[in-house]
């Protein structure tokens, strides 16, 4: 039986037959280690994962005031999961890692975000963790710290927002004071903190942004410092939960409110050097980002694949025309607008995944390249996609769940049905780790325009690779690569056009918007290289690659013109959202 969960099938398409990861010139893996990956990922997700993903939804953590509680089968399914060596998919061997290429973890993730994304949260956090320990940490922190976390017996969270700060970094007013022993002692309160206290592990390794005596103001005076949970002399440090926050959705992973240094003050462990605290937590934010994505795409497509069962099997109607009421009912999905919900919602988790597996895809090249003009490319798409990659599937792999719902009818928004949890686990993805208007601001005040626009025209000429190979191909591909190239010279026009004024709050005033044309534009332009692997000959008449054509279509007829429109309004300069008064709201 088909899983409800991820579909294998286009996994295998895109990293085999579009991606061809086994193939790439940084790649050491072969096809068969992929394929036992996601075969492992699959058993792993499905025996240990899904099946307490809706006893999560109804047993929530909960704080007695001592300790946190999280029901039994939870620890399980982690033991598992690291047991199984996912832990460390991506580290070197010298620190218990497999040395796996990001894209090939990164699907094999998706099945457990799929299957269970509250469970899924401590592990995806505590891996992102160690990449920054990893990559900014001495020698000695990593020893101490990553391996742990790599076995799974420590787990990892960032701490930055505030209660006072929210997403405003620049106001983070928690503090670190020298020791005098090569330590310091932390204090301030932390809020949002994923996996920020449980005992489902030995320590709890928290990345800490705070204010080091004597640092300049806003985000440059920020340093970052290892302040566990128990110190490596087995001892108790100085962070105290203050409570538990109750969400509407990914129920599974608690999220809390951490006290630094009530008493004695926290202990702490610079991480680099001082003042670069945001510099270094970037790398796991930019991960984090990345991953926000990657989960909206496995919520998205797991209700995908439960509506297109739901709809093929659910008896209801007839079709237009019988008028005669004893004729047999027909299955829902033979209806034109169930059909175009379907395909909605197809065009949305299908191309979402494509974008993931692409950034993917940089990640590796950037790590791995011998050719430092490569790796240079890599990171400056990577740079301008993280954005998109964040928001994008946050924005239209949730429509996917809404449409999962209505597809199911009344039965959609009921909880006999997992449709409706989807939705709500999903729902949290415009927010995490920034929400839209944050990464548009980031978008189109810094990537756009950083090294005098370097990304954005090395992503255009990226499209026009595939938009010139696309029109050589007859037929939809041709006709496609003509409008995808239409909309590309617009929205390069409107960008140069919106950064002419001289006048940054205008320029800024629809980010949002911007940031919706560039990542349909992104996610038309991946569709259009995803239909020219779909229309080779060989997959000509096979049901799966005319699945991919539809979608495409779909893509370019009633999702690509949305631009049309917002252009428009970009280019008009509006100062509606600019001169507003706020009395009037």
């Amino acid at each position: 039986m088909p899983s409800h969960l991820m579909s294998r099938r286009d996994l295998d398409f895109l990293l085999h037959e579009w991606l061809r990861v086994s193939e790439s010139p940084e790649g050491t893996v072969d096809r068969e280690t992929v394929d036992a990956v996601l075969d492992l990922a699959e058993q792993v997700a499905t025996r240990w994962f899904a099946p307490h993903n809706r006893r999560n939804d109804s047993e929530e953590p909960r704080f007695d005031g001592t300790r946190v509680h999280v029901h039994d089968e939870v620890a399980p399914a982690l033991a598992a999961y690291f047991e199984a060596g996912f832990g460390g998919m991506t580290m070197p061997e010298e620190l218990g890692g497999s040395d796996l290429p990001v894209v090939v973890a990164q699907a094999a993730d998706l099945w457990f975000s799929a299957a269970n994304v509250g469970t899924a949260g401590y592990p995806f956090l505590t891996k992102a963790n160690a990449n920054l320990l990893r990559a900014h940490a001495t020698p000695e922190q990593v020893a101490t710290w990553v391996q742990p976390m790599v076995e799974g017996r420590f787990f990892g969270t960032m701490c930055l927002s505030e209660p006072q700060a929210g997403s405003s970094l620049a106001d983070v007013t928690t503090r670190a004071v020298p020791h005098g022993d090569g330590t310091w002692r932390v204090r301030g309160n932390k809020m949002w903190i994923s996996g920020g206290d449980h005992e489902l592990s030995d320590n709890i390794v928290h990345l800490v942004l705070a204010r080091a005596a004597g640092a300049p103001a806003g985000v440059r005076g920020l340093s970052l410092f290892i302040v566990p949970k128990v110190l490596p002399d087995g001892s108790r440090n100085d962070v105290q939960l203050a409570g538990l926050n109750h969400k509407m959705g990914m129920r599974g992973i608690t999220n809390t409110l951490l006290n630094f240094g009530e008493a004695d003050g926290a202990v702490g462990y610079l991480v680099g050097d001082e003042n670069r605290g945001l510099a270094y937590m970037f790398h796991m934010m930019n991960e984090a980002r990345v991953g926000v994505g990657t989960s909206a795409v496995a919520l998205g497509y797991s209700g995908y694949l439960h509506a297109l069962e739901y709809a093929r099997t659910r008896p209801q109607g007839r079709p237009i025309g019988a008028k005669d009421p004893a004729s047999p009912m027909v299955p829902i999905v033979d209806h034109a607008d169930v059909r175009r919900m379907l395909l909605a919602m197809k065009s949305y988790v299908e191309g979402g995944l494509a974008l993931e597996l692409y950034c993917g895809r940089l990640l590796d090249e950037e790590r791995t390249a011998t050719d430092p003009g490569r790796a240079r490319e890599a990171r400056l798409l990577l740079e301008i996609l993280t954005p998109i990659a964040k928001s994008w599937p946050s924005q239209w792999c949730l429509a996917a769940n809404d449409l999962a719902i209505q597809v199911h009818g009344g039965y959609g928004y009921t909880r006999e049905y997992p449709v409706e949890q989807l939705w709500r686990d999903n729902r949290l993805n415009p927010i995490h780790e920034g929400t839209h208007g944050i990464q548009a601001l980031d978008l189109l005040g810094r990537k756009v325009t950083m090294a005098d626009g370097a990304a954005v025209h090395l992503l255009a000429a990226r499209m026009r690779d595939t938009i010139e190979r696309a029109a050589a191909t007859p037929g939809a591909p041709a006709t496609h690569a003509a409008e995808l190239a239409a909309h590309l010279d617009r929205t390069l026009e409107v960008t140069a056009a919106l950064w002419a004024t001289g006048d940054p709050a205008l320029a800024l005033a629809d980010a949002t918007t911007y940031l919706e044309v560039l990542g349909h534009l992104v996610v038309a332009w991946l569709w259009l290289d995803v239909e020219l692997v779909a229309t080779r000959a060989e997959t000509a008449t096979d049901p799966f690659h005319a699945g991919k054509r539809a979608a495409a279509q779909y893509f370019f007829t009633r999702e690509l013109p949305r631009l049309g429109p917002q252009l428009d309004l970009l280019a008009g300069m509006d100062r509606l959202l600019v001169d507003l008064d706020p009395s009037v709201l």
